[in-house]
C-alpha cells in the first residue's frame, strides 16, 4: 500500500482505459501518455495496461508502507526517493517508510508512477481508470488527495535498479530542436473538404498555441480562425480521442482521453494514435503544428510503435533477469 502525502496539482489513478461502452455514453479515460504507462509497467513485469498514478506537473509526494518495486516514466519530474535522485524512465525498489517525491517536470507535462502488481483499486466497467468528468473509477472517482491510501497488487522487488535510455529509444516527447513546435500527424476527417485550399493551408501552416483552458477532455488551440466555405449544422455524431473539432470560434479543439462520446462540431482531422502522447505532453502555452499523412503512413506509425514496444519488452525482461543500469 502507498499513502499520498501531497497530490501535486493533479494526480489520478489511470490504466489503459475502458473500452466497449462508448455507445452508452461512457468514455475511455485512461493514461494521456499511454506509451509511458506501458513502459513503466513493462519495467516491472506488469501487464502493460496495469493501473498506475498519472502525475500532472509534478509535485506529488507519497510514502511506501511496505517494500515494493516501482518505476517512473513520462515527463522527467526530478523524482527523488528519500532525497536521492531517481533518473527518468527508471525502476527501483523502495522500502517501508521511504518517500518518493516529484518536482516540476523539466520538460513535458505528465509523469507516471507504476508499482509492482499495479494499483489495485476496484475495477469499474472493466477498468481501473479514473473518469474525472463523470466521477467514477480510480480512487473514489476523483483526483488523489492528501491522506489517500492506495492498495497495490502482489508486491515484487528488483535485484537491482535499472532504466531505459529514453533518448536512444525515442521515448522523449521533446521536439528534436529546442523550443520547436510539437509536430502532430493527422489524417483528414469528414468535413476537411468543407474548407477551401486557403483555409486548409492556413490550418496546416500555423503554429497553434495550447490554450490554458485545456484539460483531459480536450486540448484547445489558439491562432488564426479557420472558417469553412460551406457553413452547415451537423447532427451530433460519435467522436473519438484525437478528433480535431472546429467550433464556431474557428479555434480547433483536439479531443483527448476523457473525450466526449458525441459531438456536433465539424471535424478537420484526427491526430494519429501514436502522436496523441506528444500533445498530452505539450505544456499550456506550448506550440503545435499539424502535418497531413495518408492512411498507409498512419498505419505504419502504429506498426513502428508496436515494434518499439516489442524491443522494450525484450530489454526490460533482460534487465530484470541480469543487471541494473541503463539499457537501450
Amino acid at each position: 500500500m502507498i499513502e499520498i502525502v501531497k497530490p501535486g496539482p493533479l494526480s489520478s489513478v489511470q490504466d489503459a482505459g475502458r473500452t466497449g461502452y462508448r455507445h452508452l455514453g461512457v468514455g475511455a479515460a485512461g493514461a494521456m501518455d499511454e506509451l509511458a504507462l506501458s513502459v513503466a509497467n513493462l519495467m516491472l513485469g506488469n501487464d502493460e495496461g496495469a493501473a498506475a498514478i498519472e502525475v500532472t506537473l509534478g509535485g506529488i509526494e507519497l510514502r511506501f508502507t511496505g517494500s515494493c518495486a516501482f518505476a517512473v516514466a513520462g515527463a522527467d519530474a526530478g523524482f527523488t526517493l528519500d532525497g536521492e535522485p531517481i533518473p527518468g524512465w527508471w525502476a527501483a525498489t523502495a522500502c517501508a517508510g521511504q518517500v518518493l517525491r516529484a518536482a516540476a517536470p523539466r520538460f513535458g507535462l505528465r509523469s507516471y508512477i507504476a508499482f509492482s502488481g499495479g494499483v489495485d483499486v476496484a475495477p469499474v466497467l472493466g477498468a481501473r481508470a479514473t473518469d474525472l468528468k463523470a466521477g467514477f473509477g480510480g480512487f473514489a472517482g476523483r483526483a488523489l488527495a492528501a491522506g489517500d491510501r492506495l492498495p497495490l497488487g502482489k508486491a515484487g522487488k528488483l535485484a537491482r535498479p535499472f532504466g531505459l535510455a529514453a533518448g536512444k529509444l525515442g521515448l522523449s516527447p521533446a521536439p528534436a530542436e529546442r523550443d520547436a513546435a510539437t509536430v502532430l500527424r493527422i489524417v483528414p476527417a469528414a468535413e476537411w473538404e468543407d474548407h477551401d485550399g486557403e483555409m486548409q493551408a492556413l490550418f496546416l501552416s500555423t503554429e497553434w498555441k495550447v490554450d490554458p483552458a485545456s484539460n483531459r477532455v480536450g486540448i484547445r488551440l489558439t491562432g488564426p480562425p479557420i472558417r469553412p466555405r460551406r457553413p452547415r449544422e451537423l447532427v451530433s455524431h460519435g467522436i473519438l480521442p484525437g478528433t480535431v473539432q472546429l467550433p464556431p470560434s474557428g479555434m480547433p479543439i483536439v479531443q483527448m482521453r476523457d473525450a466526449n462520446t458525441v459531438g456536433g462540431y465539424p471535424k478537420l482531422g484526427v491526430v494519429i494514435a501514436p502522436d496523441l502522447r506528444l500533445l498530452a505532453q505539450t505544456r499550456l502555452g506550448g506550440r503545435v503544428r499539424f502535418v497531413m499523412v495518408s492512411r498507409a503512413e498512419a498505419l505504419e506509425a502504429l506498426r513502428h510503435r508496436e515494434r518499439l514496444l516489442e524491443r522494450i519488452r525484450v530489454l526490460c525482461e533482460m534487465a530484470r533477469m541480469l543487471s541494473g543500469g541503463k539499457v537501450a
